[in-house]
């Protein structure tokens, strides 16, 4: 099973656990294994469309999912994913932007 590895401030949400092994052999099988688990985690991580919020990025290992295939990235067992949330200053958040 892929390790998940969860941020601070979004430890609330999975009952204070820093770290969560789930299967999945994809990017998007693991996180919705992981929001089936912990159900509040899903407003934080995903959009009402069911796509990964803009400030939350994924990395597979040390890789920016980005820049492999997106959620379609393949996961083995021995995979760690890591949950960052860009928290940056200046942005408004109203929603409008880039797709």
């Amino acid at each position: 099973m892929a390790k998940i590895l969860i941020p601070t401030p979004l430890r609330q949400f999975t009952d204070k656990n820093d770290s969560v092994e789930l299967a999945g052999a994809t990017v998007a099988e693991v996180m919705a294994a992981l929001t089936q688990k912990f159900p509040d985690l899903r407003k934080q991580l995903f959009n009402d469309e069911g796509k990964m919020r803009s400030f939350v990025n994924v990395y597979l290992n040390d890789e920016d999912i980005r820049y492999l295939q997106k959620d379609a990235t393949a996961v083995a067992a021995s995979d760690t994913l890591s949950i960052v949330p860009s928290i940056a200053g200046g942005s408004h958040g109203d929603g409008h932007g880039s797709h």
